[in-house]
């Protein structure tokens, strides 16, 4: 019995000398992977060398200036407007996600990215890249273009930042008749009334029966 004590009471003794541990996660040391600065309820202008270039509308913006190219980074979805040098609006531009490598001066729009300028040209795709070097835009997915005049759909699309000159290839299509070449018709030569009333005169003066000429056979004769 006094054994069984013992034995219970060195147990209670070791548990009570344990100290509580800690749980801890390990540190984080890609200090890369956190942002410099996170900014909510965003509605700013944007300049480049003085002139007021785009306005940004989001909900989340994260600047990292560590990792290489730095960036910014629209998780939540960005609305641009675009304006030219007078301050005019010359178009919206509308993303899921964004991406911008400000050294690089290029922007890397994912999801829903949608474009819609003054003149009523309307993009849809699921990816677009703007190179703020070059001033182009450019898509290697799936891409829609609608204007009043005619619809293009292709797996690439290239333009000028401006949507005013574009292609797409690898598309289908429909145009308007307008936009078709016509073929060259065949000149229409005008009858020639001289001949054909020769021809009428022509055919109704009788015909004379024309004379048929017999050629004799001679036989030999017998002796």
């Amino acid at each position: 019995m006094r054994f069984w004590l013992l034995a219970i009471g060195i147990c209670l003794l070791t548990v009570a000398c344990e100290q509580p541990r800690e749980h801890t996660a390990p540190a984080i040391h890609e200090r890369d992977s956190v942002s410099m600065m996170t900014t909510y309820g965003v509605n700013t202008l944007i300049s480049d060398s003085g002139v007021i270039k785009y306005r940004i509308v989001t909900e989340r913006w994260d600047v990292n200036t560590i990792k290489q190219p730095t960036r910014w980074t629209f998780e939540r979805g960005i609305f641009l407007e675009q304006f030219d040098e007078k301050f005019h609006i010359e178009g919206y531009i509308y993303a899921d996600t964004a991406w911008y490598f400000d050294q690089i001066k290029l922007w890397e729009l994912r999801g829903r990215v949608r474009i819609r300028n003054v003149n009523g040209l309307v993009f849809r795709s699921e990816e677009l890249f703007w190179d703020g070097l070059k001033h182009e835009f450019y898509s290697h997915k799936y891409s829609r273009v609608v204007t009043p005049e005619r619809e293009l759909e292709g797996t690439y699309f290239r333009s000028d930042e401006h949507m005013r000159h574009y292609e797409v290839t690898n598309s289908v299509g429909s145009f308007q008749s307008e936009d078709l070449e016509p073929e060259p018709e065949e000149p229409v030569k005008e009858p020639d009334k001289n001949k054909n009333a020769a021809d009428t005169a022509k055919q109704e003066k009788p015909m004379r029966p024309a004379a048929v000429k017999h050629k004799a056979t001679v036989k030999p004769s017998h002796p």
